[in-house]
């Protein structure tokens, strides 16, 4: 997946990207899920990672609303 379709699987908080890629946003240092209904960053501030352990190596935390660190199944 490159990233126009990550971006665009965010934008649209669509469910099919959960799983596949988490995004980091510098600005907070948080990762989220592509579904997350946070408040949107600026693509600017946006990177890519293929899973939450890379986000952490990079240095990032996870979101606390939409839990990328937790299995999907456990997830409502």
């Amino acid at each position: 997946m490159d990233e126009d379709a990550m971006w665009s699987a965010v934008t649209r908080r669509e469910r099919d990207g959960d799983g596949r890629f988490v995004y980091a946003v510098r600005t907070t240092g948080v990762y989220c899920r592509p579904s997350c209904p946070s408040r949107r960053a600026k693509r600017e501030n946006v990177a890519f990672h293929p899973n939450a352990a890379a986000a952490v190596a990079a240095g990032f935390r996870p979101c606390k609303r939409c839990h990328p660190d937790a299995p999907s199944s456990t997830l409502t």
